[in-house]
């Protein structure tokens, strides 16, 4: 379970080495479906191989939370909870499925970076784990997103 006030604190860190960041807290989100799909996903955003990530429209809609919009950072945490990054999203597209680019798979950083490793792995991802009722399709909308590392840099 995510601690609020570890997350509050880490935000106030971030804060004195970055000053121009908002005083608002961001909302704080970990990447993947585990705790171990959320420590391997944030490796890659720390190395720098995972500047992107893809979203379901319907997983939105099921669930409630706003999609994702050019300009919003976020905490990222790790598979415990703990807040171990900032991002600050650059870019957001909602495509079909089968219409997510190859470079947008390459920018997820995932596996040998292809498109057809991002498909495959994707529709995996969705057919297992979608929070809406609806699951995978392949003509289903994506939202495609670009984010940049803000902390640590």
């Amino acid at each position: 379970m995510t601690d609020g006030a570890a997350i509050t604190d880490f935000w106030h860190r971030v804060r004195a080495e970055h000053p121009s960041l908002p005083s608002e807290l961001p909302e704080a989100w970990a990447f993947g479906a585990t705790p171990d799909h959320a420590d391997a996903l944030l490796a890659l955003v720390l190395s720098g191989a995972k500047t992107g990530t893809a979203s379901s429209l319907w997983d939105y809609e099921a669930s409630g939370d706003p999609v994702p919009s050019a300009g919003e950072l976020s905490i990222i945490l790790d598979g415990s909870g703990a807040p171990r990054a900032v991002i600050r999203t650059i870019d957001v597209r909602t495509v079909p499925f089968d219409q997510v680019t190859a470079e947008h798979a390459h920018a997820e950083g995932e596996g040998d970076r292809t498109l057809r490793y991002w498909r495959e792995s994707h529709e995996r991802y969705w057919r297992t784990h979608s929070e809406s009722p609806r699951g995978f399709e392949p003509d289903m909308p994506v939202v495609c997103e670009l984010f940049q590392v803000l902390h640590p840099r």
